[in-house]
């Protein structure tokens, strides 16, 4: 099986977003100044939590985090699509595919799952205060990282494996700006039962599992938050956990239009704009929702920023 999709397909042309070309050139700008901004910003955010020690706390360390998860995969991504608008023909080889598809699937699902323990730390430190040191200790933060990891390696491990076992003979042109699964099926001309059954199991731990462990942690905080009889309290604590809910509902609300729709080609055209938030939006906004209206980090940012000028008048 495997000397046969090799022998049959050595390289790939992904048609890309749109295929206008007036569109090709704006939309080449449009993408080229969102990746920057999401190196930037999560490049910055990284660096921030390092260099300020106010913000070695759980939170943000998972934040941390998942700012390298946007970068990486933003980065599996992005490049790949950009060449798509200034070239006639984007052509991707068959090991390319795999890596691409490979550091896509292990990131992807590193944050779903990095999402998951996120909200978990807010539902302890909100539900449980006084057990939160111990219970969120740097030792449980390490392995919960960790963990978080394994999850995506494996994930990314069996269904690129999956796919390696599939013969490739018919069209080599990929509906897609980038090698994603759900415009595969099409191309294939072999039994994918065994990636029906896998993308299943997969899709029900990575997905469901963090789903309904977010769902749960924030109607317990909801519950207690409601039970909080100052008016200052609730506010407050909302707040600590309104950015993470506004990330959630982005990345979580396009992956499900994506891959909970029924399989057809308006579907496959609608489901490569939607893809565009959770592939690319979302990394850009998520240090901007982060930062924009959070406290800790904008004083973290300007003790960074007056550090740096004292320095700078003091050498003059």
């Amino acid at each position: 099986m495997v000397a046969g999709n090799h022998s049959k397909m050595t390289e790939f042309i992904l048609a890309g977003l749109t295929e206008t070309p007036e569109l090709q050139l704006p939309l080449f700008l449009f993408f080229l100044g969102v990746y920057v901004v999401t190196v930037v910003g999560n490049l910055s955010m990284i660096t921030l939590i390092r260099l300020s020690s106010h913000l070695h706390t759980p939170m943000y360390y998972f934040l941390s985090s998942l700012s390298f998860i946007d970068l990486c995969y933003s980065t599996v991504i992005t490049p790949k699509m950009l060449v798509s608008f200034v070239t006639e023909k984007n052509i991707i080889s068959y090991p390319e595919c795999m890596t691409q598809l490979y550091f896509f699937l292990f990131f992807i699902m590193s944050e779903c799952h990095m999402l998951a323990v996120m909200a978990y730390d807010r539902y302890v430190a909100i539900c449980k205060p006084l057990l939160y040191n111990l219970t969120v200790s740097y030792q449980v933060c390490s392995w919960l990282v960790v963990e978080v990891y394994m999850m995506g390696l494996i994930g990314a491990t069996a269904h690129t494996g999956c796919m390696l076992r599939v013969v490739f003979c018919k069209d080599k042109i990929v509906n897609h700006y980038f090698y994603d699964l759900f415009p595969l099926p099409e191309l294939f001309c072999s039994s994918t039962y065994i990636n029906e059954v896998v993308i299943l199991c997969f899709s029900i731990f990575n997905f469901l599992v963090p789903t309904l462990t977010i769902l749960c942690s924030y109607v317990s905080i909801i519950a207690s938050v409601l039970q909080i009889r100052s008016t200052e309290g609730r506010p407050k604590a909302f707040s600590t956990c309104s950015f993470h809910i506004l990330a959630v509902t982005i990345f979580y609300g396009s992956a499900a239009f994506v891959y909970l729709q029924p399989s057809n080609v308006s579907s496959m055209d609608q489901g490569k704009v939607s893809s565009v938030f959770y592939t690319i939006l979302v990394p850009m906004l998520n240090p901007l929702i982060y930062s924009l209206r959070n406290e800790a980090v904008k004083v973290a940012l300007n003790k960074i920023i007056e550090k740096r000028l004292s320095c700078i008048n003091e050498d003059f």
